[in-house]
């Protein structure tokens, strides 16, 4: 059986004035049904970039996008509204990606209204089903996005992403502007309704705790490179790339007993525009030599762990 979404060798690039800014660059990943791909990155790794390439929100340089096993890179315009219904986004910021000229049952019925299938009554019946499976009153159905909290205004983002049942979400760091109360709300409702529909995520993160604890493997980018991929408890017992061992190193503990020893990152970020071909983390990282300056492969060490740095044994 295919896997729900894959994509082979994606790649996105922005013209700027210096060059080319390699932003999504050879990524090949795949995520099956009812599960949940983590991306984590620092800002700027092109996470939430790979993630609107693969919607086709943004037009891709290079490579292929699958869907259930067909090749979906190319559809023509009528095909890729069909195609809508089955993949769909959640947004950063839950006050900006709501219309604030429209009400909560407005926001929520405009997918149905562009869907075009079913009657006035029968949209305003699926709105308020949706409300209450994502936990939002009937009583906020007039209501507008500034006379509400961000976790509501966040529901609002799930419930429209809902509406026209898809099987593949988009979830760009949903959570990251909510208070710390107010995240695990969201995320456990994310995974009720998962667990409910058989939805397949791709969460996209810097939170390395929420991560964890919603994904079931974890894409670890690094200036828009795939630089480890791991299932979820496989990555934080045993990171093999410099770059994630740095990132979990700083994970703060609870505790003032037991400290972590963090990994400082020292030199400077390379430039994502016009990248030389060897690792992009070479400025960086504290075991560089001469042979990471050629193209980095990225191989499984170890059983669906995989790891894009030659100071690790593939037989590890």
């Amino acid at each position: 059986m295919p896997p729900l979404v894959e994509v082979r060798n994606l790649k996105k690039y922005f013209k700027v004035g210096a060059g080319l800014l390699h932003a999504v660059d050879g990524i090949n990943v795949s995520i099956d049904a009812g599960k949940t791909l983590g991306v984590v990155g620092e800002s700027g790794c092109g996470k939430t970039t790979l993630g609107r390439v693969i919607l086709q929100l943004i037009e891709r340089t290079d490579g292929q996008i699958f869907f259930e096993g067909d090749d979906v890179t190319n559809l023509t315009k009528k095909g890729m509204k069909k195609m809508r219904e089955n993949m769909q986004i959640i947004f950063q910021d839950p006050f900006s990606s709501l219309n604030p000229r429209r009400s909560v049952s407005e926001t929520i019925m405009e997918p149905l209204i562009i869907q075009r299938k079913l009657k006035k009554h029968e949209m305003l019946n699926e709105v308020r089903r949706l409300m209450d499976t994502v936990g939002l009153a009937t009583r906020f159905e007039n209501s507008y996005p500034h006379e509400l909290d961000g976790g509501r205004r966040q529901r609002i983002g799930v419930a429209r992403a809902l509406a026209l049942k898809p099987k593949f979400i988009v979830c760009d760091e949903p959570v990251s502007a909510l208070d710390v109360s107010i995240q695990a709300q969201v995320i456990n409702l994310m995974l009720d309704i998962q667990e409910e529909l058989g939805l397949s995520y791709m969460f996209v993160t810097h939170d390395l705790s929420v991560v964890k604890y919603i994904s079931d493997d974890i894409m670890v980018m690094y200036l828009g490179q795939m630089v480890e991929k791991a299932p979820a408890d496989e990555l934080f017992a045993k990171p093999m790339h410099p770059y994630t061992q740095a990132l979990l190193s700083a994970i703060p503990i609870p505790s003032i007993h037991n400290r972590k020893q963090r990994i400082i990152m020292q030199g400077e970020l390379t430039s994502p525009v016009n990248p030389k071909p060897g690792c992009r983390f070479l400025d960086r990282c504290q075991h560089a030599s001469k042979e990471c300056e050629e193209p980095q492969i990225l191989h499984e060490s170890s059983p669906n762990h995989f790891v894009a740095c030659c100071k690790v044994d593939q037989s590890d």
